[in-house]
């Protein structure tokens, strides 16, 4: 199809409009979270946009090569102009949103000077609904544009159509998710659109996202657009403690568990109180029992190799141990604002006893890996971001391994209402949003991360405590287990070739070389066993995911 409207165009998901299955319930009376519209300081207001108008869509290259569209805010409140324009790959449904900006003072917002065409369709012979035209605005001095301006002629837009704002009010931004482009992702010299997200982005970073996109010709080129900034850092709008309560008890998700899963979480104190041991470097004879609350664990300091923790040293209590308790399963909180405090982090973290051993996929053959990935403690977690202007939840990050991946809200699946299910892998515990397998390695050989629904779930409302929310100051206490900074498990190394070769014998010949080429590209860590560090090490604690 060239240039121009096709004539039958066939549905695509972002023809429909995502929502949450269930509204969300009234939430118990704060300061400003919910309310609409962030103060981000020197007079300037935001509100986000979520009601959009579409202006153009082309539908082929992008994700799954179905296209991408665009769109400019509709319906905004009295007073608030437009920054920028949306856009989305067209294989997920439509669900996005965009900042609108008031000025109260008269020196926060200014209209450009003039525009730029950065690119335009009109030549190409592509899927496309007419022609479309990407603008960007060019600012006054002292000034910076947010983001582009899309229209369907090639007729330079109105200087009334959007805002630019000044530049102490903004802050540095970076490339995101790729939108569309004519080639791959990864060609660094095609033209491709991409979200933008602020470069800076933790607890104590004032940058805000502002929903906008870059377009240009080579990923490498300078980011001619900036993102808005908190400049008086005011966390007015982040909810209380009832608040997120509620909002917890709304969206928890429910985490299903392998139907073969033998190694379930628990609550720590289950864990301290069935045998759970602590040790001393150069004192390992005399381990010690841990407190219900963790209150005998050392604080503070730092992960120097002096203390661990340990399974129960008698085997029947060891063995029992290590399958965690289901029915006392406990999910704890950690509360964080996050893109200058216009969202809210939930943190949901699961405690593990154990880990269990990995397996491979070689081919179409299924082996277990020994001892391969097995340790004592493991921490998961799973991420609900919250819009601090309507309390809606945007989407999950859901942890793997030493990584992990965000799924907007409508690529998810959910149960009761607006409850996300989750799926965690056999043994090693990984978060997927899909049932199946996903396979860790290259082409037909690698470990095995298997996903399904059984009997063995947990509803994270049910049993949950918020352990940690810097910024509500004292309301809410930390347990000593928390600051406990050392390893929750002991360190051991196996033999890397004799774990493989243990594996190798049970290969046909010509699977053999491909195993061991595999295994070789593995980071050793994975062939030790080694317990993992506290949530309040991980990078996640006063970072971003990603």
């Amino acid at each position: 199809m060239g240039n121009g409207t096709s004539a039958t165009k066939e549905a695509l998901p972002i023809d429909t409009p995502f929502k949450l299955p269930s509204p969300l319930p009234s939430l118990p009376q704060g300061e400003g979270f919910g309310n609409g519209i962030v103060n981000l300081g020197s007079g300037l207001q935001v509100c986000q946009v979520v009601s959009l108008n579409k202006i153009w869509a082309t539908n082929e290259g992008g994700p799954d090569n179905l296209g991408a569209t665009f769109f400019e805010p509709s319906q905004m409140p009295q007073g608030f102009s437009m920054l920028g324009c949306y856009s989305q790959p067209n294989n997920r449904m439509l669900h996005g949103w965009v900042l609108a900006g008031k000025d109260d003072t008269g020196e926060a917002l200014t209209k450009p000077v003039d525009y730029t065409l950065v690119w335009s369709s009109e030549s190409l012979q592509i899927k496309q609904e007419g022609a479309g035209y990407i603008w960007l605005p060019t600012p006054l001095d002292g000034y910076k544009a947010l983001g582009c301006v899309v229209t369907t002629s090639p007729e330079k837009p109105s200087l009334e159509k959007v805002r630019c704002v000044r530049s102490d009010l903004t802050d540095d931004c970076q490339i995101d998710k790729w939108i569309w482009g004519q080639g791959k992702e990864s060609d660094p010299n095609g033209f491709n659109v991409f979200s933008l997200r602020p470069s800076n982005r933790g607890t104590q970073a004032m940058g805000v996202s502002v929903g906008t996109f870059v377009a240009q010709n080579t990923t490498s080129a300078s980011i001619s657009l900036a993102c808005l900034k908190n400049i008086e850092s005011n966390l007015s709008c982040m909810p209380t403690l009832d608040q997120v309560q509620a909002i917890f008890q709304a969206y928890s998700p429910r985490i299903y568990f392998h139907p073969d899963e033998e190694y379930l979480p628990s609550s720590t104190r289950w864990y301290f109180t069935n045998g759970a041991l602590l040790y001393k470097k150069d004192e390992e004879s005399k381990p010690v029992p841990i407190e219900s609350t963790g209150s005998n664990l050392p604080q503070g300091g730092s992960n120097d190799g002096s203390y661990w923790l340990d399974l129960p040293v008698e085997e029947a209590a060891k063995e029992r141990v290590k399958r965690g308790d289901l029915q006392d399963c406990q999910v704890y909180l950690h509360i964080k604002p996050m893109l200058g405090a216009t969202f809210t982090d939930i943190v949901a973290w699961l405690f593990y006893p154990f880990n269990g051993p990995s397996r491979a996929k070689v081919e179409l053959i299924t082996v277990p890996l020994g001892k391969t990935g097995q340790h004592v403690g493991d921490w998961e977690h799973v991420t609900l971001r919250i819009s601090n202007f309507n309390g809606q939840l945007c989407g999950l990050y859901l942890s793997a391994h030493s990584g992990g991946t965000w799924y907007d809200a409508s690529e998810l699946e959910f149960q009761d209402g607006n409850k996300a299910v989750i799926y965690s892998s056999l043994n090693g515990h990984a978060m997927y949003a899909k049932p199946g397998l996903v396979l860790q390695g290259t082409g037909n050989i690698g470990i095995r991360n298997d996903t399904a629904k059984s009997n063995k779930f947990i509803d994270a409302g049910a049993r949950f405590s918020v352990v940690s929310a810097e910024y509500m100051g004292s309301s809410v206490v930390e347990p000593p287990w928390l600051n406990y900074l050392r390893k929750w498990g002991p360190n051991i190394t196996y033999d890397l070739a004799e774990e493989a070769e243990t594996v190798e014998k049970l290969l046909p010949g010509k699977l053999k070389s491909a195993f061991d080429k595999f295994v070789k590209s593995l980071p050793k860590e994975i062939f030790g066993e080694e317990g993992p560090t506290g949530p309040k090490l991980k990078r996640n604690w006063t970072g971003d995911e990603v």
